[in-house]
């Protein structure tokens, strides 16, 4: 057998690649499994952007290699939903590249900026991806320790008391995913002053951002942000496009381009169509964002029920697509989760695959309908 890369060793399998194979198993054998683990939107995408790309099918270009950069259409679109709303100018031409959904994203700014050798500041908890990526390019996660009592953001003291000379990235990710924690401008303003000072490149990881969420905001917003920030953003959670595979990373021309130089040798371009879609979802009114949040607000009231039959405590403050509840003193997330999955058939996300801060805590998600979680309920 041909032997595998050593970069491998540095990462297992994705959990949910792992554990959804044994929940498919649990169906097969009749098991009627509740599914509340991922954050697959099972919402339908607008109509308008449905028919955006049948309608865009028989176009000239429409089956064509297309640029690297996306159509300028579709620059245009994220330029403007941005300005609107975030009040954040962004030069369509050099300051916006569109992505293959914002996961690609991570694996591409890694690439473009990190050396075998360089520390990068990853939250804990925070999205797994984010240290998987940086050990797949022989970087160094530095974790950085998230909590309750900070509201799940920075201790920035606790950050100074680092040796920060190795480090070249740091990942942040507000709305936050798992806790629900929204970001602030302040705490925004505090780290570009922390990414100056020690010459760090803040990346905000921002798809959660319109999801139960009445003041969504950007780090690029921030006066001087574009110095030493990146903004990733994605149609995935917002347009119920998830499987579209449509994000943007905006900031800095300079590191646009750096970025565009790895993504140019990694794919051809986004399909046509896709891009024709992903133009109209842009354009949309406010309207589909509070059609959605109604959905979603009447889940989690639900979904809230739910942890209280666990005796679970949650923020009724929190935002995004989860809810995430701390479970009674002294019990484990994984054994109360393989538990409730294997007597009650429900999966539920521990918080420990988020990292070690984590433990303690379990998440649900709100790509549920209303009925199931009700079932939910009932077998608790």
């Amino acid at each position: 057998m041909i032997k595998a890369a050593k970069r491998l060793d540095t990462v297992q399998e994705y959990y949910f690649s792992k554990k959804l194979r044994e929940v498919r198993s649990l169906m097969a054998d009749g098991k009627p499994i509740i599914n509340m683990g991922i954050g697959s939107p099972d919402l339908q995408p607008p109509a308008k952007v449905i028919e955006a790309i049948q309608g865009s099918l028989g176009d000239a270009s429409a089956h064509k290699y297309q640029s690297y950069q996306g159509l300028p259409e579709l620059r245009n679109a994220i330029a403007t939903f941005y300005k609107n709303k975030f009040s954040v100018d962004a030069n369509p031409e050099n300051e916006i590249l569109p992505l293959m959904g914002s996961k690609e994203g991570i694996m591409h700014v890694s690439m473009a900026f990190l050396n075998e050798g360089d520390q990068v500041l990853i939250p804990n908890p925070g999205y797994p991806t984010y240290t998987s990526v940086t050990k797949l390019v022989g970087a160094e996660p530095l974790f950085y320790n998230l909590s309750d009592e900070t509201n799940w953001q920075p201790n920035f003291d606790a950050l100074e008391s680092q040796d920060l000379s190795k480090v070249k990235l740091m990942w942040v990710n507000y709305p936050h995913m798992p806790t629900g924690t929204n970001g602030t401008l302040e705490m925004f303003k505090k780290l570009i002053s922390f990414g100056k000072k020690h010459n760090i490149l803040i990346i905000n990881d921002n798809p959660y951002s319109f999801i139960l969420n009445e003041n969504p905001i950007s780090i690029l917003q921030i006066e001087g942000a574009k110095e030493v920030a990146l903004e990733l953003n994605s149609l995935s959670k917002t347009f119920n496009m998830a499987g579209w595979r449509v994000g943007m990373l905006l900031g800095n021309a300079t590191y646009i381009n750096e970025v565009l130089k790895v993504k140019s040798n990694m794919d051809s371009g986004m399909f046509y169509g896709i891009q024709k879609g992903a133009i109209e979802a842009l354009q949309l009114s406010n309207d589909w964002f509070s059609d959605q949040n109604k959905i979603y607000k009447e889940r989690r009231d639900l979904i809230w029920q739910l942890a209280d039959k666990l005796d679970a405590v949650y923020d009724k403050n929190s935002t995004g697509l989860f809810v995430w509840a701390k479970i009674p003193e002294g019990k484990k997330s994984e054994e109360i989760t393989d538990k409730i999955l294997y007597e009650k058939d429900i999966f539920i996300t521990p918080g420990t695959i988020f990292g070690s801060q984590g433990e303690g805590y379990i998440r649900f998600s709100l790509c549920v309908t209303s009925e199931v979680i009700k079932e939910a309920i009932n077998r608790l």
